[in-house]
C-alpha cells in the first residue's frame, strides 16, 4: 500500500496525491472554497481572491495558487477569512449591474449564489457603476460588461483552450474591462461563436443570445406549422436542468415536452448525422483512393469551420464538403416537409435544438438559405428549451416519454454518437471499413478513436490498407496539429475536429457546469444509447435509403451534392480597422501596407513592415511614403501580402516591396 504525505485542512488530515494547489486538496475532501476565477483547465490566475485560506506560519494566502505541502495546517473559514470574502463580494456588487432578476444568468450566477453563501446581505459601499452598452452584434453570444467581475476567465478561455483571442483586458485601473480588440464588437473580431467564453463565465457577463422569444411567437401563430430537430448531445443533458443525472437518456420525454409546448413534429438531428456518415464516408473513400486532398477533416463543427476559413484558409479544400447534420436536416425538411405535412414552403418553421451557440451563427449564414428563406429558421440551445419547459410550468420530470416523428426521427447508433469527441471518426469508419471490406461489419466499436485526451492519434487496418486517423477537440489543440500538417511534419488521412472541449456534449449550449466528469458522463450516456439501438451503421438506415430512392438519388450524386455539400472562403481578421505607423494627412504620399494578419504574419509580415520603415527612414522618404499596418487582402495561403499603390504584392519581400516603391515614385515623378 502506497502512503501519500498528508496536510490538515479544517482539522482534516487529507493526503497529497499529486494535486496542484490547496484548492483542489480542500475540494477532495468536500470542503468547497469559493472561487470565481479558477477552472482546473485554465491556467492559474488568482485574480478574484476568493479562495483564501489560512495556512499556520504563512498567513493568509490564495488558495489557488499555493502548493500543498506535508505538514501543512490549513483553516478555510475563520472569521477574518469569512469577513474578507464578504468584503469582496460587497465591491463586486458595488461595481455591478444589479438588475439580477432580469438576467439571463439569474438561475446559474455564481455572483449571486456566493453573495447568498457567504450572507451578503447589504452593500455597504457607494455603487460605483456607469452603465455601458451591450453588445448584442454576435448571432451567438451577447456581452454585457455591465455584468463584467473581471475575473479573466473568459479570456483565458478563448486563448488558452481555443487559441483565438477574441477579447482580453483592456485600459487599466478604475477603467479596466474585458473587450474585444479596439473595443469593437463581437461580431467584428476573430470570435468563432464557439460560447467557451460564456460557459466559463460565472456572471451574465457573456450568455448565448436568446431566440426563445421568436419560437414562441412561431408556435402561436395558427398558420404556422412548427417542426424541430434534436441534436445527438441534447438528449444527454437537459434533464440536468431538471435534477436529473448527467448522461441519463431522456429523448422521449424531450419529444413529449415539445409537443406540449406546441411544436407540431419533432425529429432526430441523428438522421441527417446518418445522411453526413453516407456523404463524408463516400468523400473519404474518393479521396483516399485518388490520393487527393488529404487529411480530410470533419466539416460537422461551425466553431471548427470558422477557425479554418479565418486561420487556415490554405486548408480549406481538406475540409469536407459536407455540411453539418443541423444544415444537411434543414435542407431535406424544406424540400420534404411542405408535400408531406401539406403546408406551404413559406408557413414552415423549422427549430434546431442544438447544445452549441455556433450552430446560431451557422444558421444565419446566406449560403444556407433558398429563396430567401434560411434553411432552419431558429437555432435554440439546451439551455433555452429548458427556459421554455419551466416558463410552460412543465413538470418535464413526470411526463410519459413519447416517439419522435418519422421518417426524420429514425436513426442510428452512428448518428448518435456524434454528439462526444471522436463519434464522427468512429461512425465513418463503421461505413468506411465495412465498404473497403466487402463484407459486412459485425464488430462496430472502434475504441480506439475514443477518450478523452485533447489530441488522439490511431491506426485502422482493413487488409493491406491502413488508414490513419486524428481527433482532436479544443481548437488549441486544432492549432497545434494544423501548424504540422501545414510545416510536413504529420500525415493523416482523416481528421476529426470539435472546437469545444469534449466534443458537443460539451458545447456552451449545455447545461453549465465546472465539473469535467460531468461532459464524460454525458459521453457514455450517447455510448450507451448506441447500445441500446438495434442498428449501428449509417448503411442500414433504411429510411434514410428512402430519402435517397424518393429525392437525393445516389450517394454523392449531383442532387445530393446540391442539397448536403458546401463551399469555403476565406474571412477577413478585424473588421475595417487600420493601423497608422506615419502621418497620413500630407497629400501626394505613396501608400504601402502590409497585412499583419495571422497567416501572413508567421509569414514574417511583421519583421517586413519594420526593415520597410527603417529602409523608408533612412532614404529620407518619410515625405513622400505612407506605410500601414492592415487587414487583411484576403489572399492568405500566399502571404506576406502588401499593397503598394494599386499593385498588391505576393510572397513580398523587402527587395520586391522596395523595387516597386521605387518604381511608384518614378513614375509619379515622370508626371
Amino acid at each position: 500500500m502506497i502512503s501519500h504525505p498528508t496536510l490538515t485542512i479544517d482539522r482534516q488530515e487529507i493526503p497529497i496525491e499529486g494535486e496542484r494547489n490547496v484548492l483542489e486538496v480542500a475540494r477532495k475532501a468536500g470542503i468547497e472554497i469559493p472561487t470565481f476565477c479558477y477552472h482546473s483547465e485554465l491556467s492559474i490566475y488568482g485574480a478574484c481572491r476568493l479562495c483564501l485560506v489560512e495556512i499556520e506560519g504563512r498567513g493568509i494566502v490564495a488558495s489557488c495558487s499555493t502548493t500543498p505541502e506535508p505538514g501543512m495546517v490549513v483553516r478555510t473559514h475563520s472569521e477574518e477569512i469569512r469577513r474578507m470574502r464578504r468584503i469582496s463580494l460587497e465591491l463586486l456588487l458595488a461595481n455591478h449591474d444589479q438588475q439580477c432578476t432580469a438576467c439571463p444568468k439569474s438561475a446559474s450566477c455564481e455572483l449571486q449564489a456566493l453573495a447568498h453563501r457567504l450572507g451578503v446581505n447589504e452593500i455597504r459601499f457607494k455603487r460605483t457603476h456607469q452603465p455601458m452598452p451591450v453588445d448584442r452584434s454576435s448571432p451567438s453570444l451577447v456581452r454585457d460588461p455591465n455584468k463584467c467581475i473581471l475575473c479573466g476567465d473568459c479570456v483565458r478561455a478563448c486563448s488558452e483552450v481555443q487559441s483565438v483571442g477574441a477579447i482580453d483586458f483592456a485600459y487599466r485601473g478604475a477603467m479596466a474591462c474585458v473587450a474585444p480588440a479596439f473595443n469593437g464588437n463581437l461580431s467584428d473580431v476573430e470570435c468563432v461563436n464557439c460560447g467557451l467564453c460564456a460557459a466559463v463565465c460565472p456572471t451574465g457577463a457573456l450568455t448565448p443570445k436568446l431566440e426563445t422569444d421568436e419560437v414562441w411567437r412561431a408556435l402561436e401563430d395558427p398558420g404556422k406549422i412548427v417542426v424541430a430537430q434534436i441534436a445527438p448531445a441534447v438528449r444527454v443533458a437537459l434533464g440536468e436542468e431538471f435534477g436529473g443525472k448527467p448522461g441519463s437518456i431522456e429523448i422521449g420525454r424531450i419529444a413529449a415536452a415539445m409537443k406540449a409546448l406546441g411544436f407540431d413534429q419533432v425529429y432526430d438531428t441523428c438522421f441527417s448525422a446518418d445522411l453526413t456518415v453516407l456523404e463524408e464516408a463516400n468523400e473519404f473513400l474518393d479521396r483516399f483512393t485518388r490520393g487527393e486532398r488529404l487529411p480530410q477533416f470533419t466539416s460537422c463543427c461551425p466553431g471548427w469551420v470558422k477557425f479554418a476559413e479565418q486561420f487556415y484558409p490554405e486548408l480549406l479544400p481538406n475540409l469536407s464538403s459536407c455540411k453539418s447534420p443541423q444544415q444537411m436536416f434543414g435542407a431535406v425538411a424544406r424540400r420534404t416537409l411542405p408535400k408531406q405535412l401539406n403546408v406551404a414552403p413559406e408557413n414552415l418553421v423549422v427549430v434546431s435544438i442544438m447544445p452549441c451557440t455556433a450552430k446560431k451563427y451557422e444558421a444565419k449564414l446566406s449560403k444556407f438559405a433558398r429563396d430567401g428563406r434560411p434553411d432552419v429558421d431558429h437555432v435554440l440551445t439546451t439551455q433555452e428549451l429548458a427556459r421554455m419547459i419551466k416558463e410552460a410550468g412543465l413538470r418535464f420530470e413526470q411526463l410519459e416519454p413519447q416517439s419522435l416523428d418519422m421518417p426524420l426521427g429514425f436513426k442510428t447508433g452512428a448518428g448518435v454518437i456524434f454528439g462526444t469527441t471522436g463519434g464522427v471518426t468512429e461512425a465513418v469508419l463503421r461505413c468506411a471499413v465495412e465498404k473497403l471490406r466487402g463484407v459486412k461489419l459485425d464488430s462496430v466499436e472502434f475504441e480506439e478513436v475514443r477518450g478523452q485526451k485533447g489530441r488522439r492519434q490511431a491506426t485502422v487496418s482493413v487488409g493491406a490498407t491502413r488508414l490513419r486517423l486524428a481527433v482532436v477537440h479544443g481548437l488549441a489543440n486544432a492549432r497545434k496539429l494544423a501548424e504540422q500538417i501545414r510545416a510536413g511534419q504529420c500525415e493523416y488521412d482523416l481528421i476529426e475536429v470539435m472546437a469545444c472541449p469534449g466534443g458537443c456534449v460539451g458545447g456552451a449550449g449545455q447545461p453549465v457546469t465546472k465539473d469535467v466528469e460531468v461532459r464524460w458522463q454525458r459521453a457514455k450516456g450517447l455510448y450507451e444509447a448506441d447500445r441500446m439501438l438495434q442498428l449501428h451503421k449509417s448503411q442500414d438506415n433504411h429510411l434514410v435509403a428512402e430519402c435517397y430512392q424518393r429525392e437525393l438519388g445516389e450517394i454523392g450524386g449531383p442532387t445530393a451534392h446540391e442539397l448536403l455539400h458546401t463551399k469555403y472562403h476565406s474571412r477577413r481578421r478585424i473588421c475595417g480597422q487600420t493601423l497608422v505607423f506615419q502621418d497620413e494627412n500630407r497629400p501626394s504620399k505613396l501608400a504601402v501596407s502590409v497585412c499583419v494578419g495571422t497567416s501572413c504574419f508567421v509569414r514574417g509580415s511583421q519583421a517586413l513592415l519594420e526593415r520597410l520603415i527603417r529602409r523608408i527612414q533612412a532614404e529620407g522618404l518619410q515625405d513622400q511614403v505612407d506605410v500601414e499596418a492592415t487587414f487583411c487582402f484576403e489572399k492568405c495561403d500566399r502571404g506576406p501580402s502588401v499593397r503598394i499603390g494599386n499593385e498588391l504584392i505576393h510572397h513580398c519581400d523587402l527587395e520586391k516591396a522596395w523595387n516597386a516603391i521605387q518604381e511608384q515614385l518614378a513614375g509619379a515623378s515622370a508626371k
